[in-house]
This record gives structure tokens, C-alpha cells and sequence, in this order.
């Protein structure tokens, strides 16, 4: 068996102890962006699995994008991500 070499970690085990790889992040094609995708995308950055950088290359975000969504689940949790409850979570 051969693996593909990558840069960075192959996994990182989060603070609950669940491990997550890079076949956790949504694809690289990825359109639709749901709550769920979103906080994996931000999981994976806080926990060293890609870099910021990487992130916002591969998905197409931008800076304040990217920031907006930390900002959001640091402060709310991850239902501030979904858009239904966007209002709810906005500031004013």
C-alpha cells in the first residue's frame, strides 16, 4: 500500500476526542455551503489540519469570509453558521 505524500498532519484528534482527516473536509468543488461543511472547514484550521491560507485557496473564501465563520462559532457555536439563523445571531 502506498500513501500520497502530504503536507501537514494526516490527522488531528480534536478536543473530544474524535479524530478528523482530510477526507473529513467538504470537497474541493464544494458550492452549497451548509452549517455542517462550514464548521468542518473551521475545525480543520483551528486544529492544525490545513493552514488559514490553504483553506481560503482551496474553497475560494475570502479573508473576512473565513473570519466572519470563526468569529461566528467561537461566539455562538456552530448553528451560527446555518443561514436560517443568521439574524438571529447578528449583531446589531
Amino acid at each position: 500500500m502506498y500513501l500520497k505524500k502530504v503536507e501537514g498532519p494526516r490527522t488531528v484528534t480534536m478536543a473530544n476526542g474524535d479524530v478528523m482527516t482530510l477526507a473529513d473536509l467538504p470537497s474541493v468543488n464544494t458550492r452549497r455551503w451548509v452549517a455542517s461543511r462550514k464548521a468542518a472547514v473551521v475545525r480543520g484550521v483551528l486544529y492544525g489540519l490545513i493552514s488559514q491560507r490553504e483553506a481560503m485557496e482551496r474553497y475560494g473564501l475570502s479573508e473576512d469570509e473565513f473570519q466572519e465563520w470563526v468569529s461566528a462559532v467561537a461566539r455562538f457555536g456552530e448553528d451560527a453558521l446555518k443561514a436560517t439563523n443568521l439574524q438571529k445571531y447578528r449583531q446589531p
